[in-house]
């Protein structure tokens, strides 16, 4: 019945578009060639309608809230798992995987820097809501919401369980390419995160060969190791991860009292679940050591955050190559000679945009002034990430439960299959 009324809703929009469609066939014709040529259709698909777009935001806000429900009222681990393939069939391979929440950093960094771009309600909804679900309930958009992450979780097969120095240097990834990303969106260099999505190939039934190959990998991968674009890579994650340190409610393994069973320690594909600390762990020789141990951490961390901003600063020519203008204005000073190069695309381009060579170079240098500061603030961030990350390492709190780490767990549920204690 649902399914029905989905179906008829989209086929009545479909209509208006088309209605819509055909009345600006009327007004602005296709022009007429005498010489027999055939207009190509075009490559890039239509944008998709406002009505549609909205569509998309309550389709979403839907899913995170009846993830919620599943995770924290029903805990039922069945009923997340059908709605995360609800989510990976709409938003990805109907919709594409586009919009994305993840791809959404960069359009929000970009509006922020650039007053000329306006960014679109959907992307900003998309980046917002996950975020605020976060806040309240967990990652409730990785367990059942977002694509990306789905098709990881439906391939784990056999997973391994990686040592904690492992887990936690690899954790430190997404903070660099959060930052990178952002510096060269807010530049207008590139959308890496778009360029470099694993599965958009996938979900598209298109793409470069060497995109196709990684999304497979990384699935190959997810067998044994679980998720690992959502572990290593995901940026959104990592956002998520902080948002959902502070959930007002969160996903228990346990609907009441823990027995202490520990059926559930090693039921996370993940390594979300924290051990219990006992109380006699902190005893004064080990808290001594702890104390010493964060006061110097405290202390790093300003250092780390200037080091980090004077090392973006001394690399912001090597990152500001990546901007096309740039690149174009040093390969023209370096190699003049290439301009009489006709298989020269770019340069070819540019010297028949009617722009001058003054003008290319000028803006360029516009770019990497961008690009200098730009590099201070990725520097700075990223020194400040690690000293924050080496000062967690001695900050533990006591617990008598197994618990799910609240910025690592992705509400997916598992753990709640492995409690043998009744909601009292």
């Amino acid at each position: 019945m649902e399914r029905n009324i989905l179906i008829s809703v989209l086929v009545i929009l479909l209509l208006l578009l088309a209605g819509d469609y055909n009345m600006a066939q009327q007004r602005f014709p296709k022009p007429e060639f005498e010489s027999g040529y055939e207009q190509p259709d075009p490559a890039t698909p239509e944008p998709r309608s406002v009505e549609l777009e909205f569509f998309d935001v309550i389709v979403l806000l839907a899913v995170l809230a009846l993830g919620a429900w599943l995770a924290l009222r029903k805990r039922s681990r069945k009923g997340i798992l059908w709605l995360s393939v609800f989510s990976l069939v709409y938003f990805g391979f109907y919709r594409n995987g586009c919009i994305c929440s993840i791809g959404a950093i960069q359009n929000v960094a970009l509006s922020i820097f650039d007053p000329t771009y306006a960014i679109s309600f959907t992307a900003l909804a998309f980046f917002l809501i996950p975020l605020i679900f976060a806040l309240f309930f967990g990652r409730i958009f990785c367990g059942t919401a977002c694509p990306l992450g789905v098709i990881q979780d439906l391939v784990v097969i056999r997973p391994v369980s990686l040592p904690s120095w492992v887990r936690k240097t690899l954790g430190f990834i997404p903070v660099i390419y959060l930052g990178l990303a952002v510096l060269f969106a807010a530049t207008g260099t590139d959308f890496i995160i778009c360029r470099y999505d694993p599965f958009i190939g996938i979900f598209r039934m298109d793409g470069k060969f060497l995109m196709i190959f990684l999304g497979i990998t990384f699935l190959l991968l997810g067998m044994f190791f679980a998720r690992p674009y959502c572990r290593v890579f995901c940026p959104y994650g990592l956002i998520l991860g902080w948002m959902s340190r502070f959930s007002r409610w969160h996903l228990t393994i346990t609907p009441s009292e823990c027995i202490q069973c520990k059926l559930c320690k090693d039921s996370c594909p993940f390594d979300a679940i924290e051990i219990p600390v006992e109380k006699e762990y902190r005893t004064p020789e080990v808290s001594r050591k702890h104390l010493r141990r964060f006061v110097l951490y405290l202390a790093l961390i300003p250092v780390l955050t200037l080091l980090g901003g004077w090392i973006g600063t001394r690399s912001h020519i090597f990152l500001s190559r990546a901007h096309p203008d740039v690149a174009l204005a040093e390969l023209m000073i370096t190699r003049p000679e290439l301009k009489a190069d006709i298989d020269n695309l770019d340069i070819q381009t540019f010297l028949q945009s009617g722009k001058s060579f003054d003008q290319l170079v000028e803006e360029a240098s516009v770019i990497r002034g961008r690009f200098r500061r730009g590099g201070m603030a990725l520097g700075g961030f990223i020194g400040l990430a690690l000293g924050v990350f080496l000062l967690n390492q001695v900050v533990f709190r006591t617990r008598e439960d197994y618990e799910p780490h609240k910025g690592d767990c992705f509400s997916c549920g598992r753990c709640m299959e492995f409690c043998p204690v009744d909601k009292s």
